[in-house]
């Protein structure tokens, strides 16, 4: 089998695969920028909280409604934003540091999201949650992500100036009288709902490997986050292309895959980035 057929054949072929290859790669056109964005404001680990402090609201759609994706979306838009604005909330009235706050309340939100799948669904249903089913995605779960990316993507491209001006210097953009903190819970709502989206595709605890993996990487090649943007979504479809046909021809769950793809990428970046990557490092230290 020649490397053509290698990489073309498992999507020509098998119509789940093409359905998992858009899902996939529509996820990364939208969460990969999100992630340059958390870079810049130094939350990355925000992410990973979020992604776990849907899991309830995920958890009480299954038990009220099964596997009702309007449902389960609903309840991890609603406890994504509760947990941002609890969290938020005590770190103000409290000596707690935000991501203090954050930490614990996404454990929390992990143990009760785990108890209530476990209530009423098998180990089957918890798997589906945790670790998403991108290779049984159905015209729902794709048509969700591919809105999702596109929204995010538009809202994106409507408030970047705000949005680079937040993370970069919030006091002069409240000094000037711009709306910092409309612009903040803009892109948590940004956040919530690609995560909320793409649990269909990777599950909870994977999806926000797709968003800051891509990101970080990109950091290492260029410096701007306009260039950034794009070179993150490139790096998350390529993981997403990568780690589908691993899973395919190697017979290896799909959802780790696209991850561990998506962390050669971000190694690689480390080691061979030209910004700040540790070759580049090494050479000024030896011309030193």
């Amino acid at each position: 089998m020649s490397l053509a057929q290698w990489v073309v054949s498992p999507f020509l072929d098998f119509g789940f695969m093409r359905r998992a290859l858009a899902g996939a790669c529509a996820l990364s056109l939208g969460a990969a920028p999100l992630g340059v964005f958390l870079v810049l404001r130094r939350m990355s680990l925000m992410g990973d909280a979020m992604s776990h402090a849907i899991l309830p609201g995920v958890a009480a759609g299954f038990l009220l409604s099964g596997l009702s994706l309007g449902a389960m979306m609903l309840g991890g838009v609603a406890t994504g934003l509760a947990v941002a604005l609890l969290a938020g909330l005590v770190a103000r009235l409290t000596p707690l540091r935000e991501d203090a706050s954050f930490a614990a309340f996404y454990l929390i939100s992990l143990g009760l999201g785990v108890l209530l799948v476990s209530l009423r669904g098998s180990n089957m249903d918890l798997l589906h949650v945790l670790f998403g089913t991108v290779l049984g995605l159905d015209d729902a779960s794709l048509l969700l992500v591919t809105i999702t990316a596109s929204v995010t993507l538009l809202v994106l491209a409507a408030i970047y100036r705000l949005l680079v001006a937040e993370c970069l210097d919030p006091g002069f953009l409240r000094a000037s009288g711009g709306s910092g903190g409309w612009v903040h819970m803009g892109f948590l709502v940004l956040v919530v709902v690609n995560l909320v989206a793409g649990f269909q595709v990777l599950g909870t605890l994977m999806v926000v490997g797709i968003m800051m993996l891509p990101a970080a990487a990109a950091r290492f090649w260029v410096r701007s986050a306009a260039k950034q943007i794009p070179l993150a979504a490139g790096v998350g479809v390529l993981a997403s292309v990568s780690g589908l046909l691993v899973s395919y021809h190697f017979n290896v769950p799909a959802s780790p895959s696209i991850i561990l793809a998506a962390g050669v990428c971000y190694l690689f970046s480390i080691v061979g980035g030209p910004q700040g990557g540790l070759l580049r490092a090494s050479r000024r230290t030896r011309r030193a």
